[in-house]
């Protein structure tokens, strides 16, 4: 029976020192790149699944977390019952050494505005239907709720 979703979701924004944002391009649905993010669970707290899935995703260690947006979005996960979130998204300071989950992650990469645009470009022509679904799991934008949430931010 498949785990039943919690409609909770912390997501977590890490720079690099030049500013580029930190991505995973998701092994499992939803397929996508994104920031380190998952659900809330059994970890107790917003900011203790965001250090947990920072550290579970990518490896690193969370510093600060500062809370920069939160709030409902409808956006599918695989889980049962999970077609909408009530999110906290953070900006995290983290330290270590990229270590991807094999398990999650296809690829771990740091992305400037010019390739986050580029993302979201792939995200609206998937959206208009003018990429397969097929073409879009081998080859993705952003995942769709980060279109959502980077373009909120004023990030794309």
């Amino acid at each position: 029976m498949a785990k039943e979703c919690d409609n909770t979701s912390v997501g977590m924004l890490i720079r690099n020192d030049r500013g580029e944002l930190l991505l995973v391009e998701r092994k499992l649905y939803p397929f996508g790149f994104a920031p380190p993010a998952g659900h809330v669970d059994d970890h107790g707290s917003f900011e203790k699944a965001a250090v947990d899935e920072i550290r579970e995703e990518v490896g690193l260690t969370s510093g600060k977390l500062k809370l920069v947006a939160e709030g409902r979005k409808d956006n599918r996960c695989r889980r049962q019952g999970g077609d909408w979130h009530y999110w906290k998204v953070y900006e995290v300071e983290a330290e270590g050494d990229l270590n991807p989950s094999s398990e999650e992650t296809k690829r771990v990469d740091w992305f400037d505005g010019l390739r986050l645009k580029e993302l979201a470009e792939k995200t609206k022509d998937y959206l208009a239907g003018k990429i397969s679904e097929e073409e879009w799991q081998k080859n993705p934008g952003l995942e769709l709720v980060w279109l959502e949430w980077l373009a909120q931010l004023k990030i794309l």
